[in-house]
């Protein structure tokens, strides 16, 4: 069943050879349903779920990870056990499973998914890559005793792995154009697929919706009879640890999940103090003053890219290195990119499904820069090496990921926590 894993598995299995084997699982690729999931998570004891631990459930386009980077930093500064699941990750695969912020030891990955691989290994539906990743966290979190899990979806919400596990508050980010292949082409269709999260019971909290996307969140709610929510804003003097004023939107969302979660050991001051000290790489992550890594892959994050570049260099535009999936609207992105942009180059990013050079210097001339000066490179390294100040590297997290380890190699001050 697992050809790309030639040798018996065995409980000595080391780190390495367990994420080979979770990688080889991307061959049964992306099959949208939980009927996996919920087995699994029943056969592994992790539903229902463990005594006493509370769920934060996020969906949305744009705001997912930085919701629940605040919302963990919030909860795991007032003294509560969380655990905290996001995707895709950026160096490392642990970044994607943290406790208390720490990612999991690569001991623990390899022990649980030996446990995983040899139980499913008579499956004749094989889980995928995402499923066991879910499973994996679920079953460090119960270990480590969380209190909170905050789970960002992988993609869309109803048939969402994540969807498996019940949720304490639903929290829905704002809704834009993204994976249409699977989610649909337009903005009430894909808000469908994301109120999916919606549960009987369960609060939702909602962001600065889309009209469209807020009517059909809403009568979702209003089906359910589960309060709509949404949040307060933030203090105007208060500090984010995240540039860009749309994460005040972001952070918003992150409160009033915290307080819906656990009340008792949160405070005012407290709140805003883990506000200012949130961190979550590749999210406009400035880099020793000379590079700017943001993953923005839609038109509706790079609108507010380009509002959070001219927020912290007013005087200046940037050389841009891009490179994105085939999936992408990249003649969108260069659209709401061109104001701040003096020059770009284009790096093909390291997957299967990207665009070419040629792809994106038509997406370009698309957007009506024909005249911007442009150039190419085969390597992101002779890219980064070439770049002028300030350089900006978006249109992609696995073009942001490798950018993070190339710079790590030439020992920047790179974080990834």
């Amino acid at each position: 069943m697992d050809r790309a894993f030639s040798c018996p598995y065995h409980s000595a299995v080391n780190y390495d050879e367990s994420i080979d084997w979770l990688y080889s699982t991307q061959n049964f690729g992306i099959k949208l349903g939980l009927e996996n999931t919920k087995r699994l998570l029943g056969e592994f004891s992790l539903l229902p779920l463990p005594e006493g631990m509370k769920v934060i459930h996020v969906a949305g386009t744009n705001g997912k990870g930085s919701v629940c980077s605040f919302a963990e930093r919030i909860l795991r500064d007032a003294g509560v056990t969380t655990g905290l699941f996001t995707s895709p990750h950026l160096v490392t695969f642990r970044e994607r499973i943290r406790v208390c912020g720490e990612m999991i030891p690569e001991a623990d990955v390899a022990r649980i998914l030996t446990e995983i691989h040899e139980h499913i290994a008579d499956w004749k539906a094989h889980p995928t890559f995402f499923e066991i990743s879910l499973v994996l966290a679920m079953q460090h979190f119960q270990e480590k005793n969380c209190e909170v899990a905050i789970l960002e979806t992988g993609m869309g919400g109803r048939l969402d792995s994540t969807n498996a596990i019940p949720a304490n508050v639903s929290v829905i980010t704002p809704i834009g154009l993204d994976h249409q292949q699977w989610l649909g082409d337009t903005i009430r269709e894909i808000a469908g697929e994301k109120a999916g999260i919606l549960k009987p019971d369960t609060p939702v909290i909602a962001g600065d919706l889309h009209p469209e996307a807020r009517d059909v969140v809403g009568r979702r709610a209003l089906a359910l009879g589960i309060p709509y929510i949404e949040a307060h804003p933030l203090p105007e003097d208060w500090k984010l640890g995240l540039s860009g004023s749309h994460q005040r939107g972001n952070a918003a969302l992150a409160v009033e999940a915290a307080c819906r979660v656990e009340e008792d050991r949160l405070t005012r001051d407290g709140i805003r103090d883990s506000l200012a000290k949130a961190n979550w790489p590749g999210r406009f992550q400035i880099i020793e003053d000379r590079f700017v890594l943001d993953g923005a892959h839609n038109a509706e994050a790079a609108e507010m890219l380009r509002e959070t570049w001219r927020e912290n260099f007013p005087e200046k535009k940037a050389h841009l290195i891009f490179g994105a999936a085939d999936s992408k609207d990249v003649a969108g992105i260069f659209r709401e990119l061109l104001p701040i942009l003096q020059s770009v180059t284009f790096v093909p990013i390291k997957s299967e499904r990207r665009f070419s050079t040629d792809e994106m210097k038509a997406a370009l001339i698309e957007a009506g820069a024909a005249d911007l000066p442009t150039a190419s490179k085969g390597s992101l390294a002779e890219a980064l090496e070439k770049a002028s100040t300030p350089t900006l590297v978006a249109g992609s997290l696995f073009l942001v990921g490798e950018t993070l380890g190339i710079l790590q190699e030439k020992n920047f001050e790179v974080s990834l926590q």
